[in-house]
């Protein structure tokens, strides 16, 4: 067949709904891909020949006999390693949970199994989301498809990294505080971070309760508005008490025009002395894209938005120390057997377990919520948040979206970035999208004029229309298309094919 790399996933879809291919060809395609890129680019912490081959002969099968089949039939995807998948381990990049076997498989997950989804594996994560760069996975870093010395971002920068390499056409991520969006930003690819609740949880280990939301890679925005179609097809989730119902389709409209929208642009973000040369000369690029499609580019502002990340660096890390509590080694997880008591054991297992940046998240959480440092920084912080929230119900009064930088620079290298402070300095347009809960994409721009690393600009929307804020995310895509500086469906081109006919 041709490289399905080449294919969006409707067209996959629709190719496998109308003969012209098999699910079974695609899954073929989809794991020899991996298996002659993946050396070069470790997205996966676990590739699930089985479960792909067995869910694409069930597609076939259903074809065959008259059956109707799902929106994403035939359409690999693969998973964030911290959403449960029933045949795969979940382990969250970490040794305390290097050998659990799932027992049961996350909503998001089974949304896209129901729609005909090819289960294809598992990739890999900065270690229980924890970072910016999957450089804190307890087991090996994986690298960017577009030059494999850099990083692919983080925390999600498996799933961005699969997508990008041509090795699956959709993933899921999670993002807690840009974790979607900064890895699709270095990547080269769509990400799209939903408002919260409307992706069910369940099922997905926490990081953040109050922070976290699942979302897809694509590469293209049309992939991502499919995905989350099928993402939501089931309504509610009962099982997630933060599960909301969605009304509206992603899908229908996206190619609507937007012309007489307005799109909010923050002059001192766009100045922001941290922000590179490169990344300030595509946001230029970005506000004529829009421009060129009808859109009005005004001026807003969030003036909270530079206490977003001290806010969230005391709300994460509480509710990660309260939330990995229940890994001790007891019912699951490492354990240091031999301890005179079950003290030591949990302490021991716990050291053991957890590595440098898991342990650093959760000593942070417990000083903060100590007894006479709860009141001095917790409660701050939420009333950050809600100044935040407010910030951006006025500016939406001014505007349809808003339109930031994704992430400050373009992919680092290896080892460039070591200080934390400087790591989570990258979340640094990402953060208070989590804090108010509204949704976030990021959408490739162009390539940087010295490194020729993929930029993205992201858009900021109300929360609860997602719908909307893809349409606008959509037209974007077409306005940089048209520009000739990125076009939707990009392969990292040393990826393109692998270099092997018979793909």
């Amino acid at each position: 067949m041709e490289s399905f790399d080449c294919l969006s996933a409707l067209q996959i879809a629709t190719g496998v709904a109308h003969g012209e291919f098999s699910a079974e060809e695609v899954a073929r395609a989809s794991l020899e891909a991996i298996d002659q890129r993946d050396g070069d680019v470790a997205a996966f912490l676990q590739v699930s020949y089985e479960l792909a081959l067995s869910a694409a002969k069930e597609t076939d099968r259903r074809r065959a006999m008259g059956e109707p089949l799902g929106m994403l039939a035939g359409v690999p995807v693969a998973f964030k390693d911290n959403m449960n998948v029933v045949g795969t381990k979940t382990t969250c990049a970490s040794r305390m949970l290097e050998q659990y076997e799932s027992v049961f498989t996350a909503t998001c997950v089974t949304r896209l199994l129901e729609a005909g989804a090819t289960p294809v594996g598992k990739t890999n994560m900065d270690e229980f989301a924890f970072g910016s760069s999957t450089e804190s996975s307890a087991f090996f870093c994986t690298h960017n498809p577009w030059d494999v010395s850099r990083v692919p971002g983080g925390s999600s920068g498996g799933s961005a990294a699969a997508v990008a390499a041509g090795e699956v056409t959709i993933a899921l991520g999670s993002d807690t505080g840009g974790s979607i969006r900064q890895p699709a930003s270095f990547c080269g690819v769509v990400g799209f971070k939903p408002t919260y609740g409307v992706v069910s949880r369940y099922g997905v280990v926490a990081f953040g309760s109050s922070l976290d939301q699942v979302g897809p890679f694509g590469r293209s925005v049309e992939d991502v508005a499919l995905t989350m179609d099928a993402l939501v097809q089931g309504g509610r989730d009962p099982l997630d008490s933060t599960s909301q119902e969605v009304e509206a389709s992603f899908l229908a409209g996206l190619h609507e025009s937007c012309a007489g929208m307005r799109v909010g642009v923050i002059p001192q973000l766009i100045e922001h002395k941290g922000l590179s040369e490169e990344v300030r000369a595509g946001m230029d690029v970005a506000c004529v894209a829009l421009q060129s499609q009808g859109v009005e580019i005004v001026e807003v502002e969030l003036p909270n938005m530079a206490a977003a990340m001290a806010a969230y660096y005391v709300i994460g890390p509480c509710e990660a120390f309260s939330n990995l509590a229940r890994f001790d080694g007891v019912r699951y997880g490492c354990l240091v057997p031999g301890c005179a008591s079950l003290a030591e054991q949990t302490a021991r297992s716990r050291a053991k377990g957890f590595g440098p940046e898991a342990k650093r998240r959760q000593m942070l959480g417990a000083y903060l919520l100590a007894s006479g440092v709860y009141n001095t920084y917790y409660y701050p912080a939420q009333q950050v948040r809600t100044l935040i929230t407010d910030d951006y119900r006025a500016a939406f009064k001014r505007c349809d979206a808003i339109l930031l930088p994704s992430v400050p620079t373009v992919a680092w290298r290896f080892g460039e970035v070591v200080d934390p402070t400087r790591m989570y300095a990258s979340d640094l347009f990402t953060i208070s999208n989590n804090i108010a809960g509204n949704g976030g994409i990021c959408v490739p721009i162009g390539l940087g004029e010295t490194t020729g690393m993929p930029m993205a600009a992201q858009l900021q929307g109300p929360a609860f229309q997602d719908h909307k804020l893809l349409r606008i995310a959509r037209t974007l895509e077409c306005g940089v298309a048209s520009m000739g500086c990125f076009e939707p469906g990009t392969v990292a081109p040393a990826f393109v094919h692998g270099g092997d006919e018979s793909l």
